[in-house]
């Protein structure tokens, strides 16, 4: 996972990993060879400058045999943080994901919101400002392959003014052109096994996490039989789908219709 800059819950974390590595006497080199890691990941955790995840902070427990002490911490620290609790891992997921995979039902999935957009959808300033730091990862070296799907009427469905609906829908169309986006439209029908908007990151270990949204929030999961399902669910929609070039020209239908 790449370095970044520390915040006060990486620094708050860190410092308790360190406090509890020292009452165990270990070395960061053995507590990395404890949690099947490398010693700089080890660093980079107690410097505060990368988030692990849950499962991780749970590893660390189990290679420090301190319980549930790290882990509690964990979950002390994402109820200061700006993503909803239940989105927090897949925050991580994405941060690190080599390949995402997304459905949008409702709106525009997140990652390609423009400001306006986001702030009419996210009043609050914590969590409009994460959204727009979750969209980093777009502009990094080596971003990753995105494949995304959107319901039709997320093009029609007014967020803000229609000002705001052009510009929403220009900046779609530009997305569309990056090289690590394949962007398309599902036209308005019954796709067997979509009942949602959901995501699915998948990392370059190969290890895969979805989020699926429900009407009070969404939750996250690593179970194989919800990943296949909705992986399964998505190929056949996307067979379904309009071309990318079709897509782009339904875009550009939209901006036309938001225009006036």
């Amino acid at each position: 996972m790449a370095a970044r800059k520390p915040t006060r819950q990486t620094i708050a974390f860190g410092q308790e990993v360190i406090r509890l590595r020292h009452e165990k006497g270990l070395s960061r080199l053995e507590l990395a060879e404890g949690a099947a890691v490398s010693r700089s990941y080890i660093a980079q955790v107690e410097n505060g400058t990368t988030r692990c995840r849950r499962d991780f902070a749970l590893r660390l427990d189990d290679a420090l045999s301190t319980g549930t002490a790290l882990t509690d911490t964990w979950d002390d620290i994402l109820k200061s943080s700006a993503h909803p609790k239940f989105f927090a891992d897949y925050s991580e997921a994405e941060a690190t994901a080599d390949l995402l995979r997304m459905h949008a039902e409702t709106f525009i999935v997140g990652l390609f919101q423009i400001k306006e957009y986001a702030h009419v959808l996210l009043p609050s300033p914590d969590a409009f400002e994460s959204r727009m730091k979750r969209q980093q990862i777009l502009e990094r070296e080596a971003p990753p392959r995105i494949i995304a799907v959107l319901a039709e009427v997320v093009l029609n469905r007014q967020v803000g003014t229609p000002e705001v609906m052009f510009r929403q829908c220009k900046h779609l169309l530009e997305v569309s052109e990056r090289e690590n986006v394949t962007l398309q439209i599902a036209p308005t029908a019954y796709y067997r096994g979509i009942s949602g908007t959901f995501s699915i990151a998948t990392q370059p270990t190969g290890e895969e996490l979805l989020y699926q949204e429900i009407s009070t929030g969404g939750f996250t999961s690593q179970e194989a039989s919800d990943i296949l399902h909705c992986v399964g669910a998505f190929a056949e929609m996307q067979a379904r789908c309009l071309s990318v070039s079709d897509s782009r020209d339904l875009i550009r239908r939209a901006m036309d219709r938001w225009r006036l």
